[in-house]
């Protein structure tokens, strides 16, 4: 068994997100929900105004951003959570490695734990060893150190769309396909930080996950970027996370993803779209007969592990399958779990390069 039975008071979180989003998505109908979703309606007036007035401070100076000695580029997105923003920091990472560049990575640190590391760090930290990874809310201080402490010469900012303190030489915003505008209002009524017509600071979007939508749905999101932003016209890109194989723990060398092909599985994962990767498990042919969602970044407890254990059994699904950010943070030995790896795909291929070229333009590079 992986631990201790858990209590029932551990599901409270997940059962108050769940509950949560199909309010603001609709998807729970009647007069009760109806009222909840004009509740959240009015307390998101108050959030509006106040990123408003932030913006317009920072767009006429009252509010300073502060340059610092290298190249920045700035990854993140309009909506809360779940947009595949690690898997292309790795990306963006490598990319400019390749170029020639000694990239460091600057991170608020979200829901760190008691290492002061959080799941993504240590995500960042398989994926692109050896690249230094500073966390601090405080970004420019992180982006000074990494400076004159390691010798970088860019810094790839994570979830910094929000983050104004900072200059930045190239925005990347995320835009997730299956859910690209947060159910059309701010926090909390819906998912957006900000509104769409923030993307008018855009230099980059890239529409993730574009994979699991038709065409039809990919070509309303790239007219709404337009609508907001005309000069994004030839630098919104289609990305797609493609499944390549699977790993049990951190010295797995990792084995193919048809060991689950239609074997039956247990979907278990702390993250902001747990959907979509119930979605990457069906796309390597698993058969998904259980899930636990956890909230996302939620630190697993022996009692969790437990808890999911016994619903696999039950389910008679007992490989569990994951991510490598929910992996990071279970202990080694679990061998009955296993993550799903993946890797940036561009749709088509040849945008890679046009995309690399955006990189290589604000690092100076030629």
């Amino acid at each position: 068994m992986l631990g201790k039975p858990g209590t029932a008071g551990k599901t409270c979180p997940l059962i108050s997100e769940t509950f949560y989003k199909k309010q603001i998505s609709g998807q729970s109908r009647g007069i009760l929900p109806g009222v909840f979703r004009c509740v959240l309606r009015g307390l998101s007036a108050p959030y509006a105004i106040l990123m408003s007035l932030r913006n317009a401070a920072f767009n006429a100076g009252f509010m300073k951003s502060t340059g610092i000695a290298v190249p920045v580029v700035a990854i993140g997105n309009l909506t809360t959570g779940g947009t595949g923003k690690t898997p292309i920091v790795a990306t963006v990472v490598k990319a400019l490695q390749e170029q020639g560049l000694r990239p460091g990575i600057v991170s608020r640190g979200y829901r760190s734990d008691n290492t002061g590391e959080n799941d993504e760090k240590r995500v960042l930290e398989r994926l692109c060893p050896n690249v230094p990874h500073e966390q601090n809310p405080n970004r420019v201080a992180a982006s000074e150190k990494l400076i004159a402490s390691a010798g970088v010469d860019v810094i790839v900012l994570d979830d910094a769309f929000q983050h104004r303190r900072i200059v930045r030489d190239l925005n990347i915003v995320l835009i997730d396909a299956t859910n690209p505008f947060g159910y059309g209002c701010q926090l909390p009524r819906g998912l957006l930080r900000e509104p769409v017509s923030s993307l008018n600071r855009a230099d980059v979007v890239l529409i993730t996950r574009s994979d699991n939508v038709s065409e039809d749905v990919l070509q309303r999101i790239e007219a709404t970027v337009r609508r907001h932003n005309v000069k994004l016209v030839d630098h919104t890109y289609r990305v797609s996370f493609r499944p390549t194989g699977l790993i049990a723990g951190s010295g797995d060398d990792g084995r193919a993803t048809d060991v689950v092909a239609n074997q039956p599985v247990t979907v278990m994962t702390a993250i902001g779209n747990p959907e979509a990767f119930v979605a990457t498990c069906r796309q390597i042919e698993a058969n998904v007969a259980a899930t636990r969602f956890f909230p996302d970044h939620h630190h697993y407890t022996p009692e969790d592990l437990e808890e999911v254990q016994e619903l696999a059994e039950s389910a008679g699904a007992p490989l569990i399958l994951t991510t490598l950010k929910d992996l990071v943070k279970i202990p080694d030995g679990y061998e009955n779990v296993l993550a799903v790896q993946i890797e940036t795909v561009f749709e088509p291929t040849e945008k890679e390069p046009m995309f690399r070229d955006e990189l290589a333009r604000v690092t100076k590079i030629t």
